[in-house]
C-alpha cells in the first residue's frame, strides 16, 4: 500500500489582526484551506478593524527570536512566509533567526513586505525599509510586492501600466540574490483597468492576468496570496504552477468574499478563505 502524501508544514511570521482578516490569522486559514498544516511566530499586534488600525504593538526582538529559534528546534518547516514586521530591530531578529533554517534547507521563503494597511495606516516603519531589503530580501525566494510597495523598495515612484511594472520586476529581481531560483511577483491591483500581475524570475518574464473582483472585501489579499503561495511551493513541482494556483484561489476568495458579514460595511471586510467548505 502506498503511504500518504507528507502534509507539508508552512510558518507564517507576521503580526495579529483581530478582525481575522490579514496577518496571521488569515494565513493559518489559507494554509489550512490549501493542504499544509498551519504554524506562527508572532511579529507584532495590532489593534484594527476593517475600518483601521488604532494600534501597533511590536512583540521584542529577542522573543521573536526566541520563538523562531524554539519552533526550529522541533518542528521541521517546509515552507514559511514573512508579513508585517513593523520596525528594522524585528526585521533583523527575523533574518538573524531564518538564516541557520535557510542554510539547512528551509528551500522556500515568501516575502510579502507589508507596509501600509488597506485602510491606508502605516504598518512599516521608515527605517525598517532598508533592513527589509539588506537582510530578508537575500533569503527570499518569492516576493510579492504590489505597486506602491516596489516604488518604496525601489526608492522611486510606483510603476504605471505594464511597460513599468516589466523594468520595475526586472531592477527587484537584482535586490535578490542571483544564485537559485528566485522569483518576483508584481502584483498589479494598484493599476487601472483590468489587472495584471508580473512574474520574473531573472529569465522568464510571465503575464499574469486577472478580473477585477468588485467587492469592499479586499482586506488581507496580499497576506493571504502570499500564505497561498507558502502553502503550495512544497506541493508543486513548478514554482510558477504554485503562483499561479494561488491566484486562482485568492480569485476565487474575493468572488466569495460577498457571502461574509464581517464589520459594518464602511471598511474592507475579509476575503472568504474556506470558500470551498462553507
Amino acid at each position: 500500500m502506498a503511504s500518504n502524501p507528507r502534509v507539508p508544514n508552512a510558518l507564517t511570521i507576521a503580526g495579529i489582526d483581530p478582525s481575522g482578516g490579514a496577518g496571521v490569522l488569515a494565513d493559518i486559514k489559507t494554509f489550512s484551506a490549501l493542504g499544509a498544516f498551519g504554524t506562527g511566530v508572532i511579529a507584532a499586534l495590532t489593534a484594527q478593524n476593517t475600518r483601521s488600525v488604532t494600534g501597533i504593538h511590536g512583540v521584542p526582538p529577542e522573543f521573536v527570536r526566541l520563538q523562531l529559534d524554539t519552533l526550529f528546534d522541533d518542528v521541521r518547516i517546509d515552507a514559511a512566509k514573512i508579513g508585517m514586521l513593523g520596525t528594522a530591530a524585528i526585521t533583523r531578529a527575523v533574518a538573524d533567526g531564518l538564516a541557520a533554517p535557510i542554510r539547512a534547507g528551509l528551500k522556500h521563503l515568501v516575502v510579502d513586505p507589508v507596509m501600509i494597511a488597506k485602510s491606508g495606516d502605516a504598518l512599516l516603519a521608515p527605517d525598517a525599509t532598508a533592513m527589509l531589503i539588506d537582510a530578508v530580501l537575500p533569503l527570499a525566494s518569492v516576493i510579492t510586492p504590489n505597486l506602491p510597495e516596489a516604488g518604496v523598495l525601489l526608492e522611486r515612484s510606483a510603476p504605471d501600466g505594464l511597460s513599468e511594472m516589466r523594468r520595475a520586476a526586472e531592477a527587484l529581481r537584482r535586490l535578490l540574490p542571483s544564485t537559485g531560483e528566485r522569483w518576483v511577483l508584481l502584483k498589479g491591483g494598484h493599476s487601472s483597468g483590468a489587472p495584471i500581475d508580473v512574474l520574473h524570475d531573472g529569465d522568464r518574464m510571465l503575464e499574469l492576468p486577472s478580473e477585477r473582483i468588485q467587492t469592499r472585501n479586499t482586506h488581507g489579499t496580499g497576506c493571504t496570496l502570499s500564505a497561498a503561495i507558502a502553502a503550495l511551493l512544497p506541493q508543486r513541482s513548478d514554482a510558477a504552477d504554485a503562483i499561479r494556483e494561488a491566484k486562482q484561489y485568492v480569485t476565487r476568495a474575493l468572488t466569495e468574499a460577498d457571502r461574509l458579514a464581517v464589520g459594518d460595511g464602511t471598511g474592507h471586510g475579509p476575503t472568504h478563505h474556506f470558500h470551498r467548505w462553507w
